[in-house]
């Protein structure tokens, strides 16, 4: 049986937990941003060490109003980290991590899901 190419991670949030627009103090953040990487690492548990991969985050809203998706950035850098503490790669650099803006969606049920897929080794000359 072949390994997914694509597993999804979903988060136990509803929007975004570190916004780029957000001001708080350092303590708070800090806090915040230790949750959603304990979350990232619990929900990779399943997944295999890939050496490379790419990274998405989805947020599906459930109405309409305007939103700006680079806004969720820092929750999409937390969980990276989240999935080099759970060993799926080695750093989240951009030879090893390729991270895709994070888009937002519509659907019935809001929440936030992280998209990981396997990219190919890199070959070196």
């Amino acid at each position: 049986m072949t390994a997914p190419t694509t597993y999804r991670l979903d988060l136990p949030y509803q929007r975004p937990p570190l916004t780029a627009n957000q001001r708080m103090h350092w303590a708070r953040k800090a806090k915040i941003t230790r949750a959603v990487r304990h979350a990232a690492k619990v929900a990779a548990r399943n997944i295999p060490a890939l050496g490379r991969c790419t990274v998405r985050l989805v947020w599906t809203v459930t109405d309409r109003r305007r939103r700006d998706a680079d806004n969720a950035v820092p929750t999409l850098k937390a969980c990276a980290d989240g999935l080099v503490d759970a060993g799926i790669v080695a750093d989240d650099v951009p030879a090893l991590m390729t991270k895709h803006m994070p888009e937002i969606v519509l659907g019935d049920t809001a929440g936030l899901v992280l998209i990981v897929e396997p990219l190919a080794p890199e070959v070196t000359p």
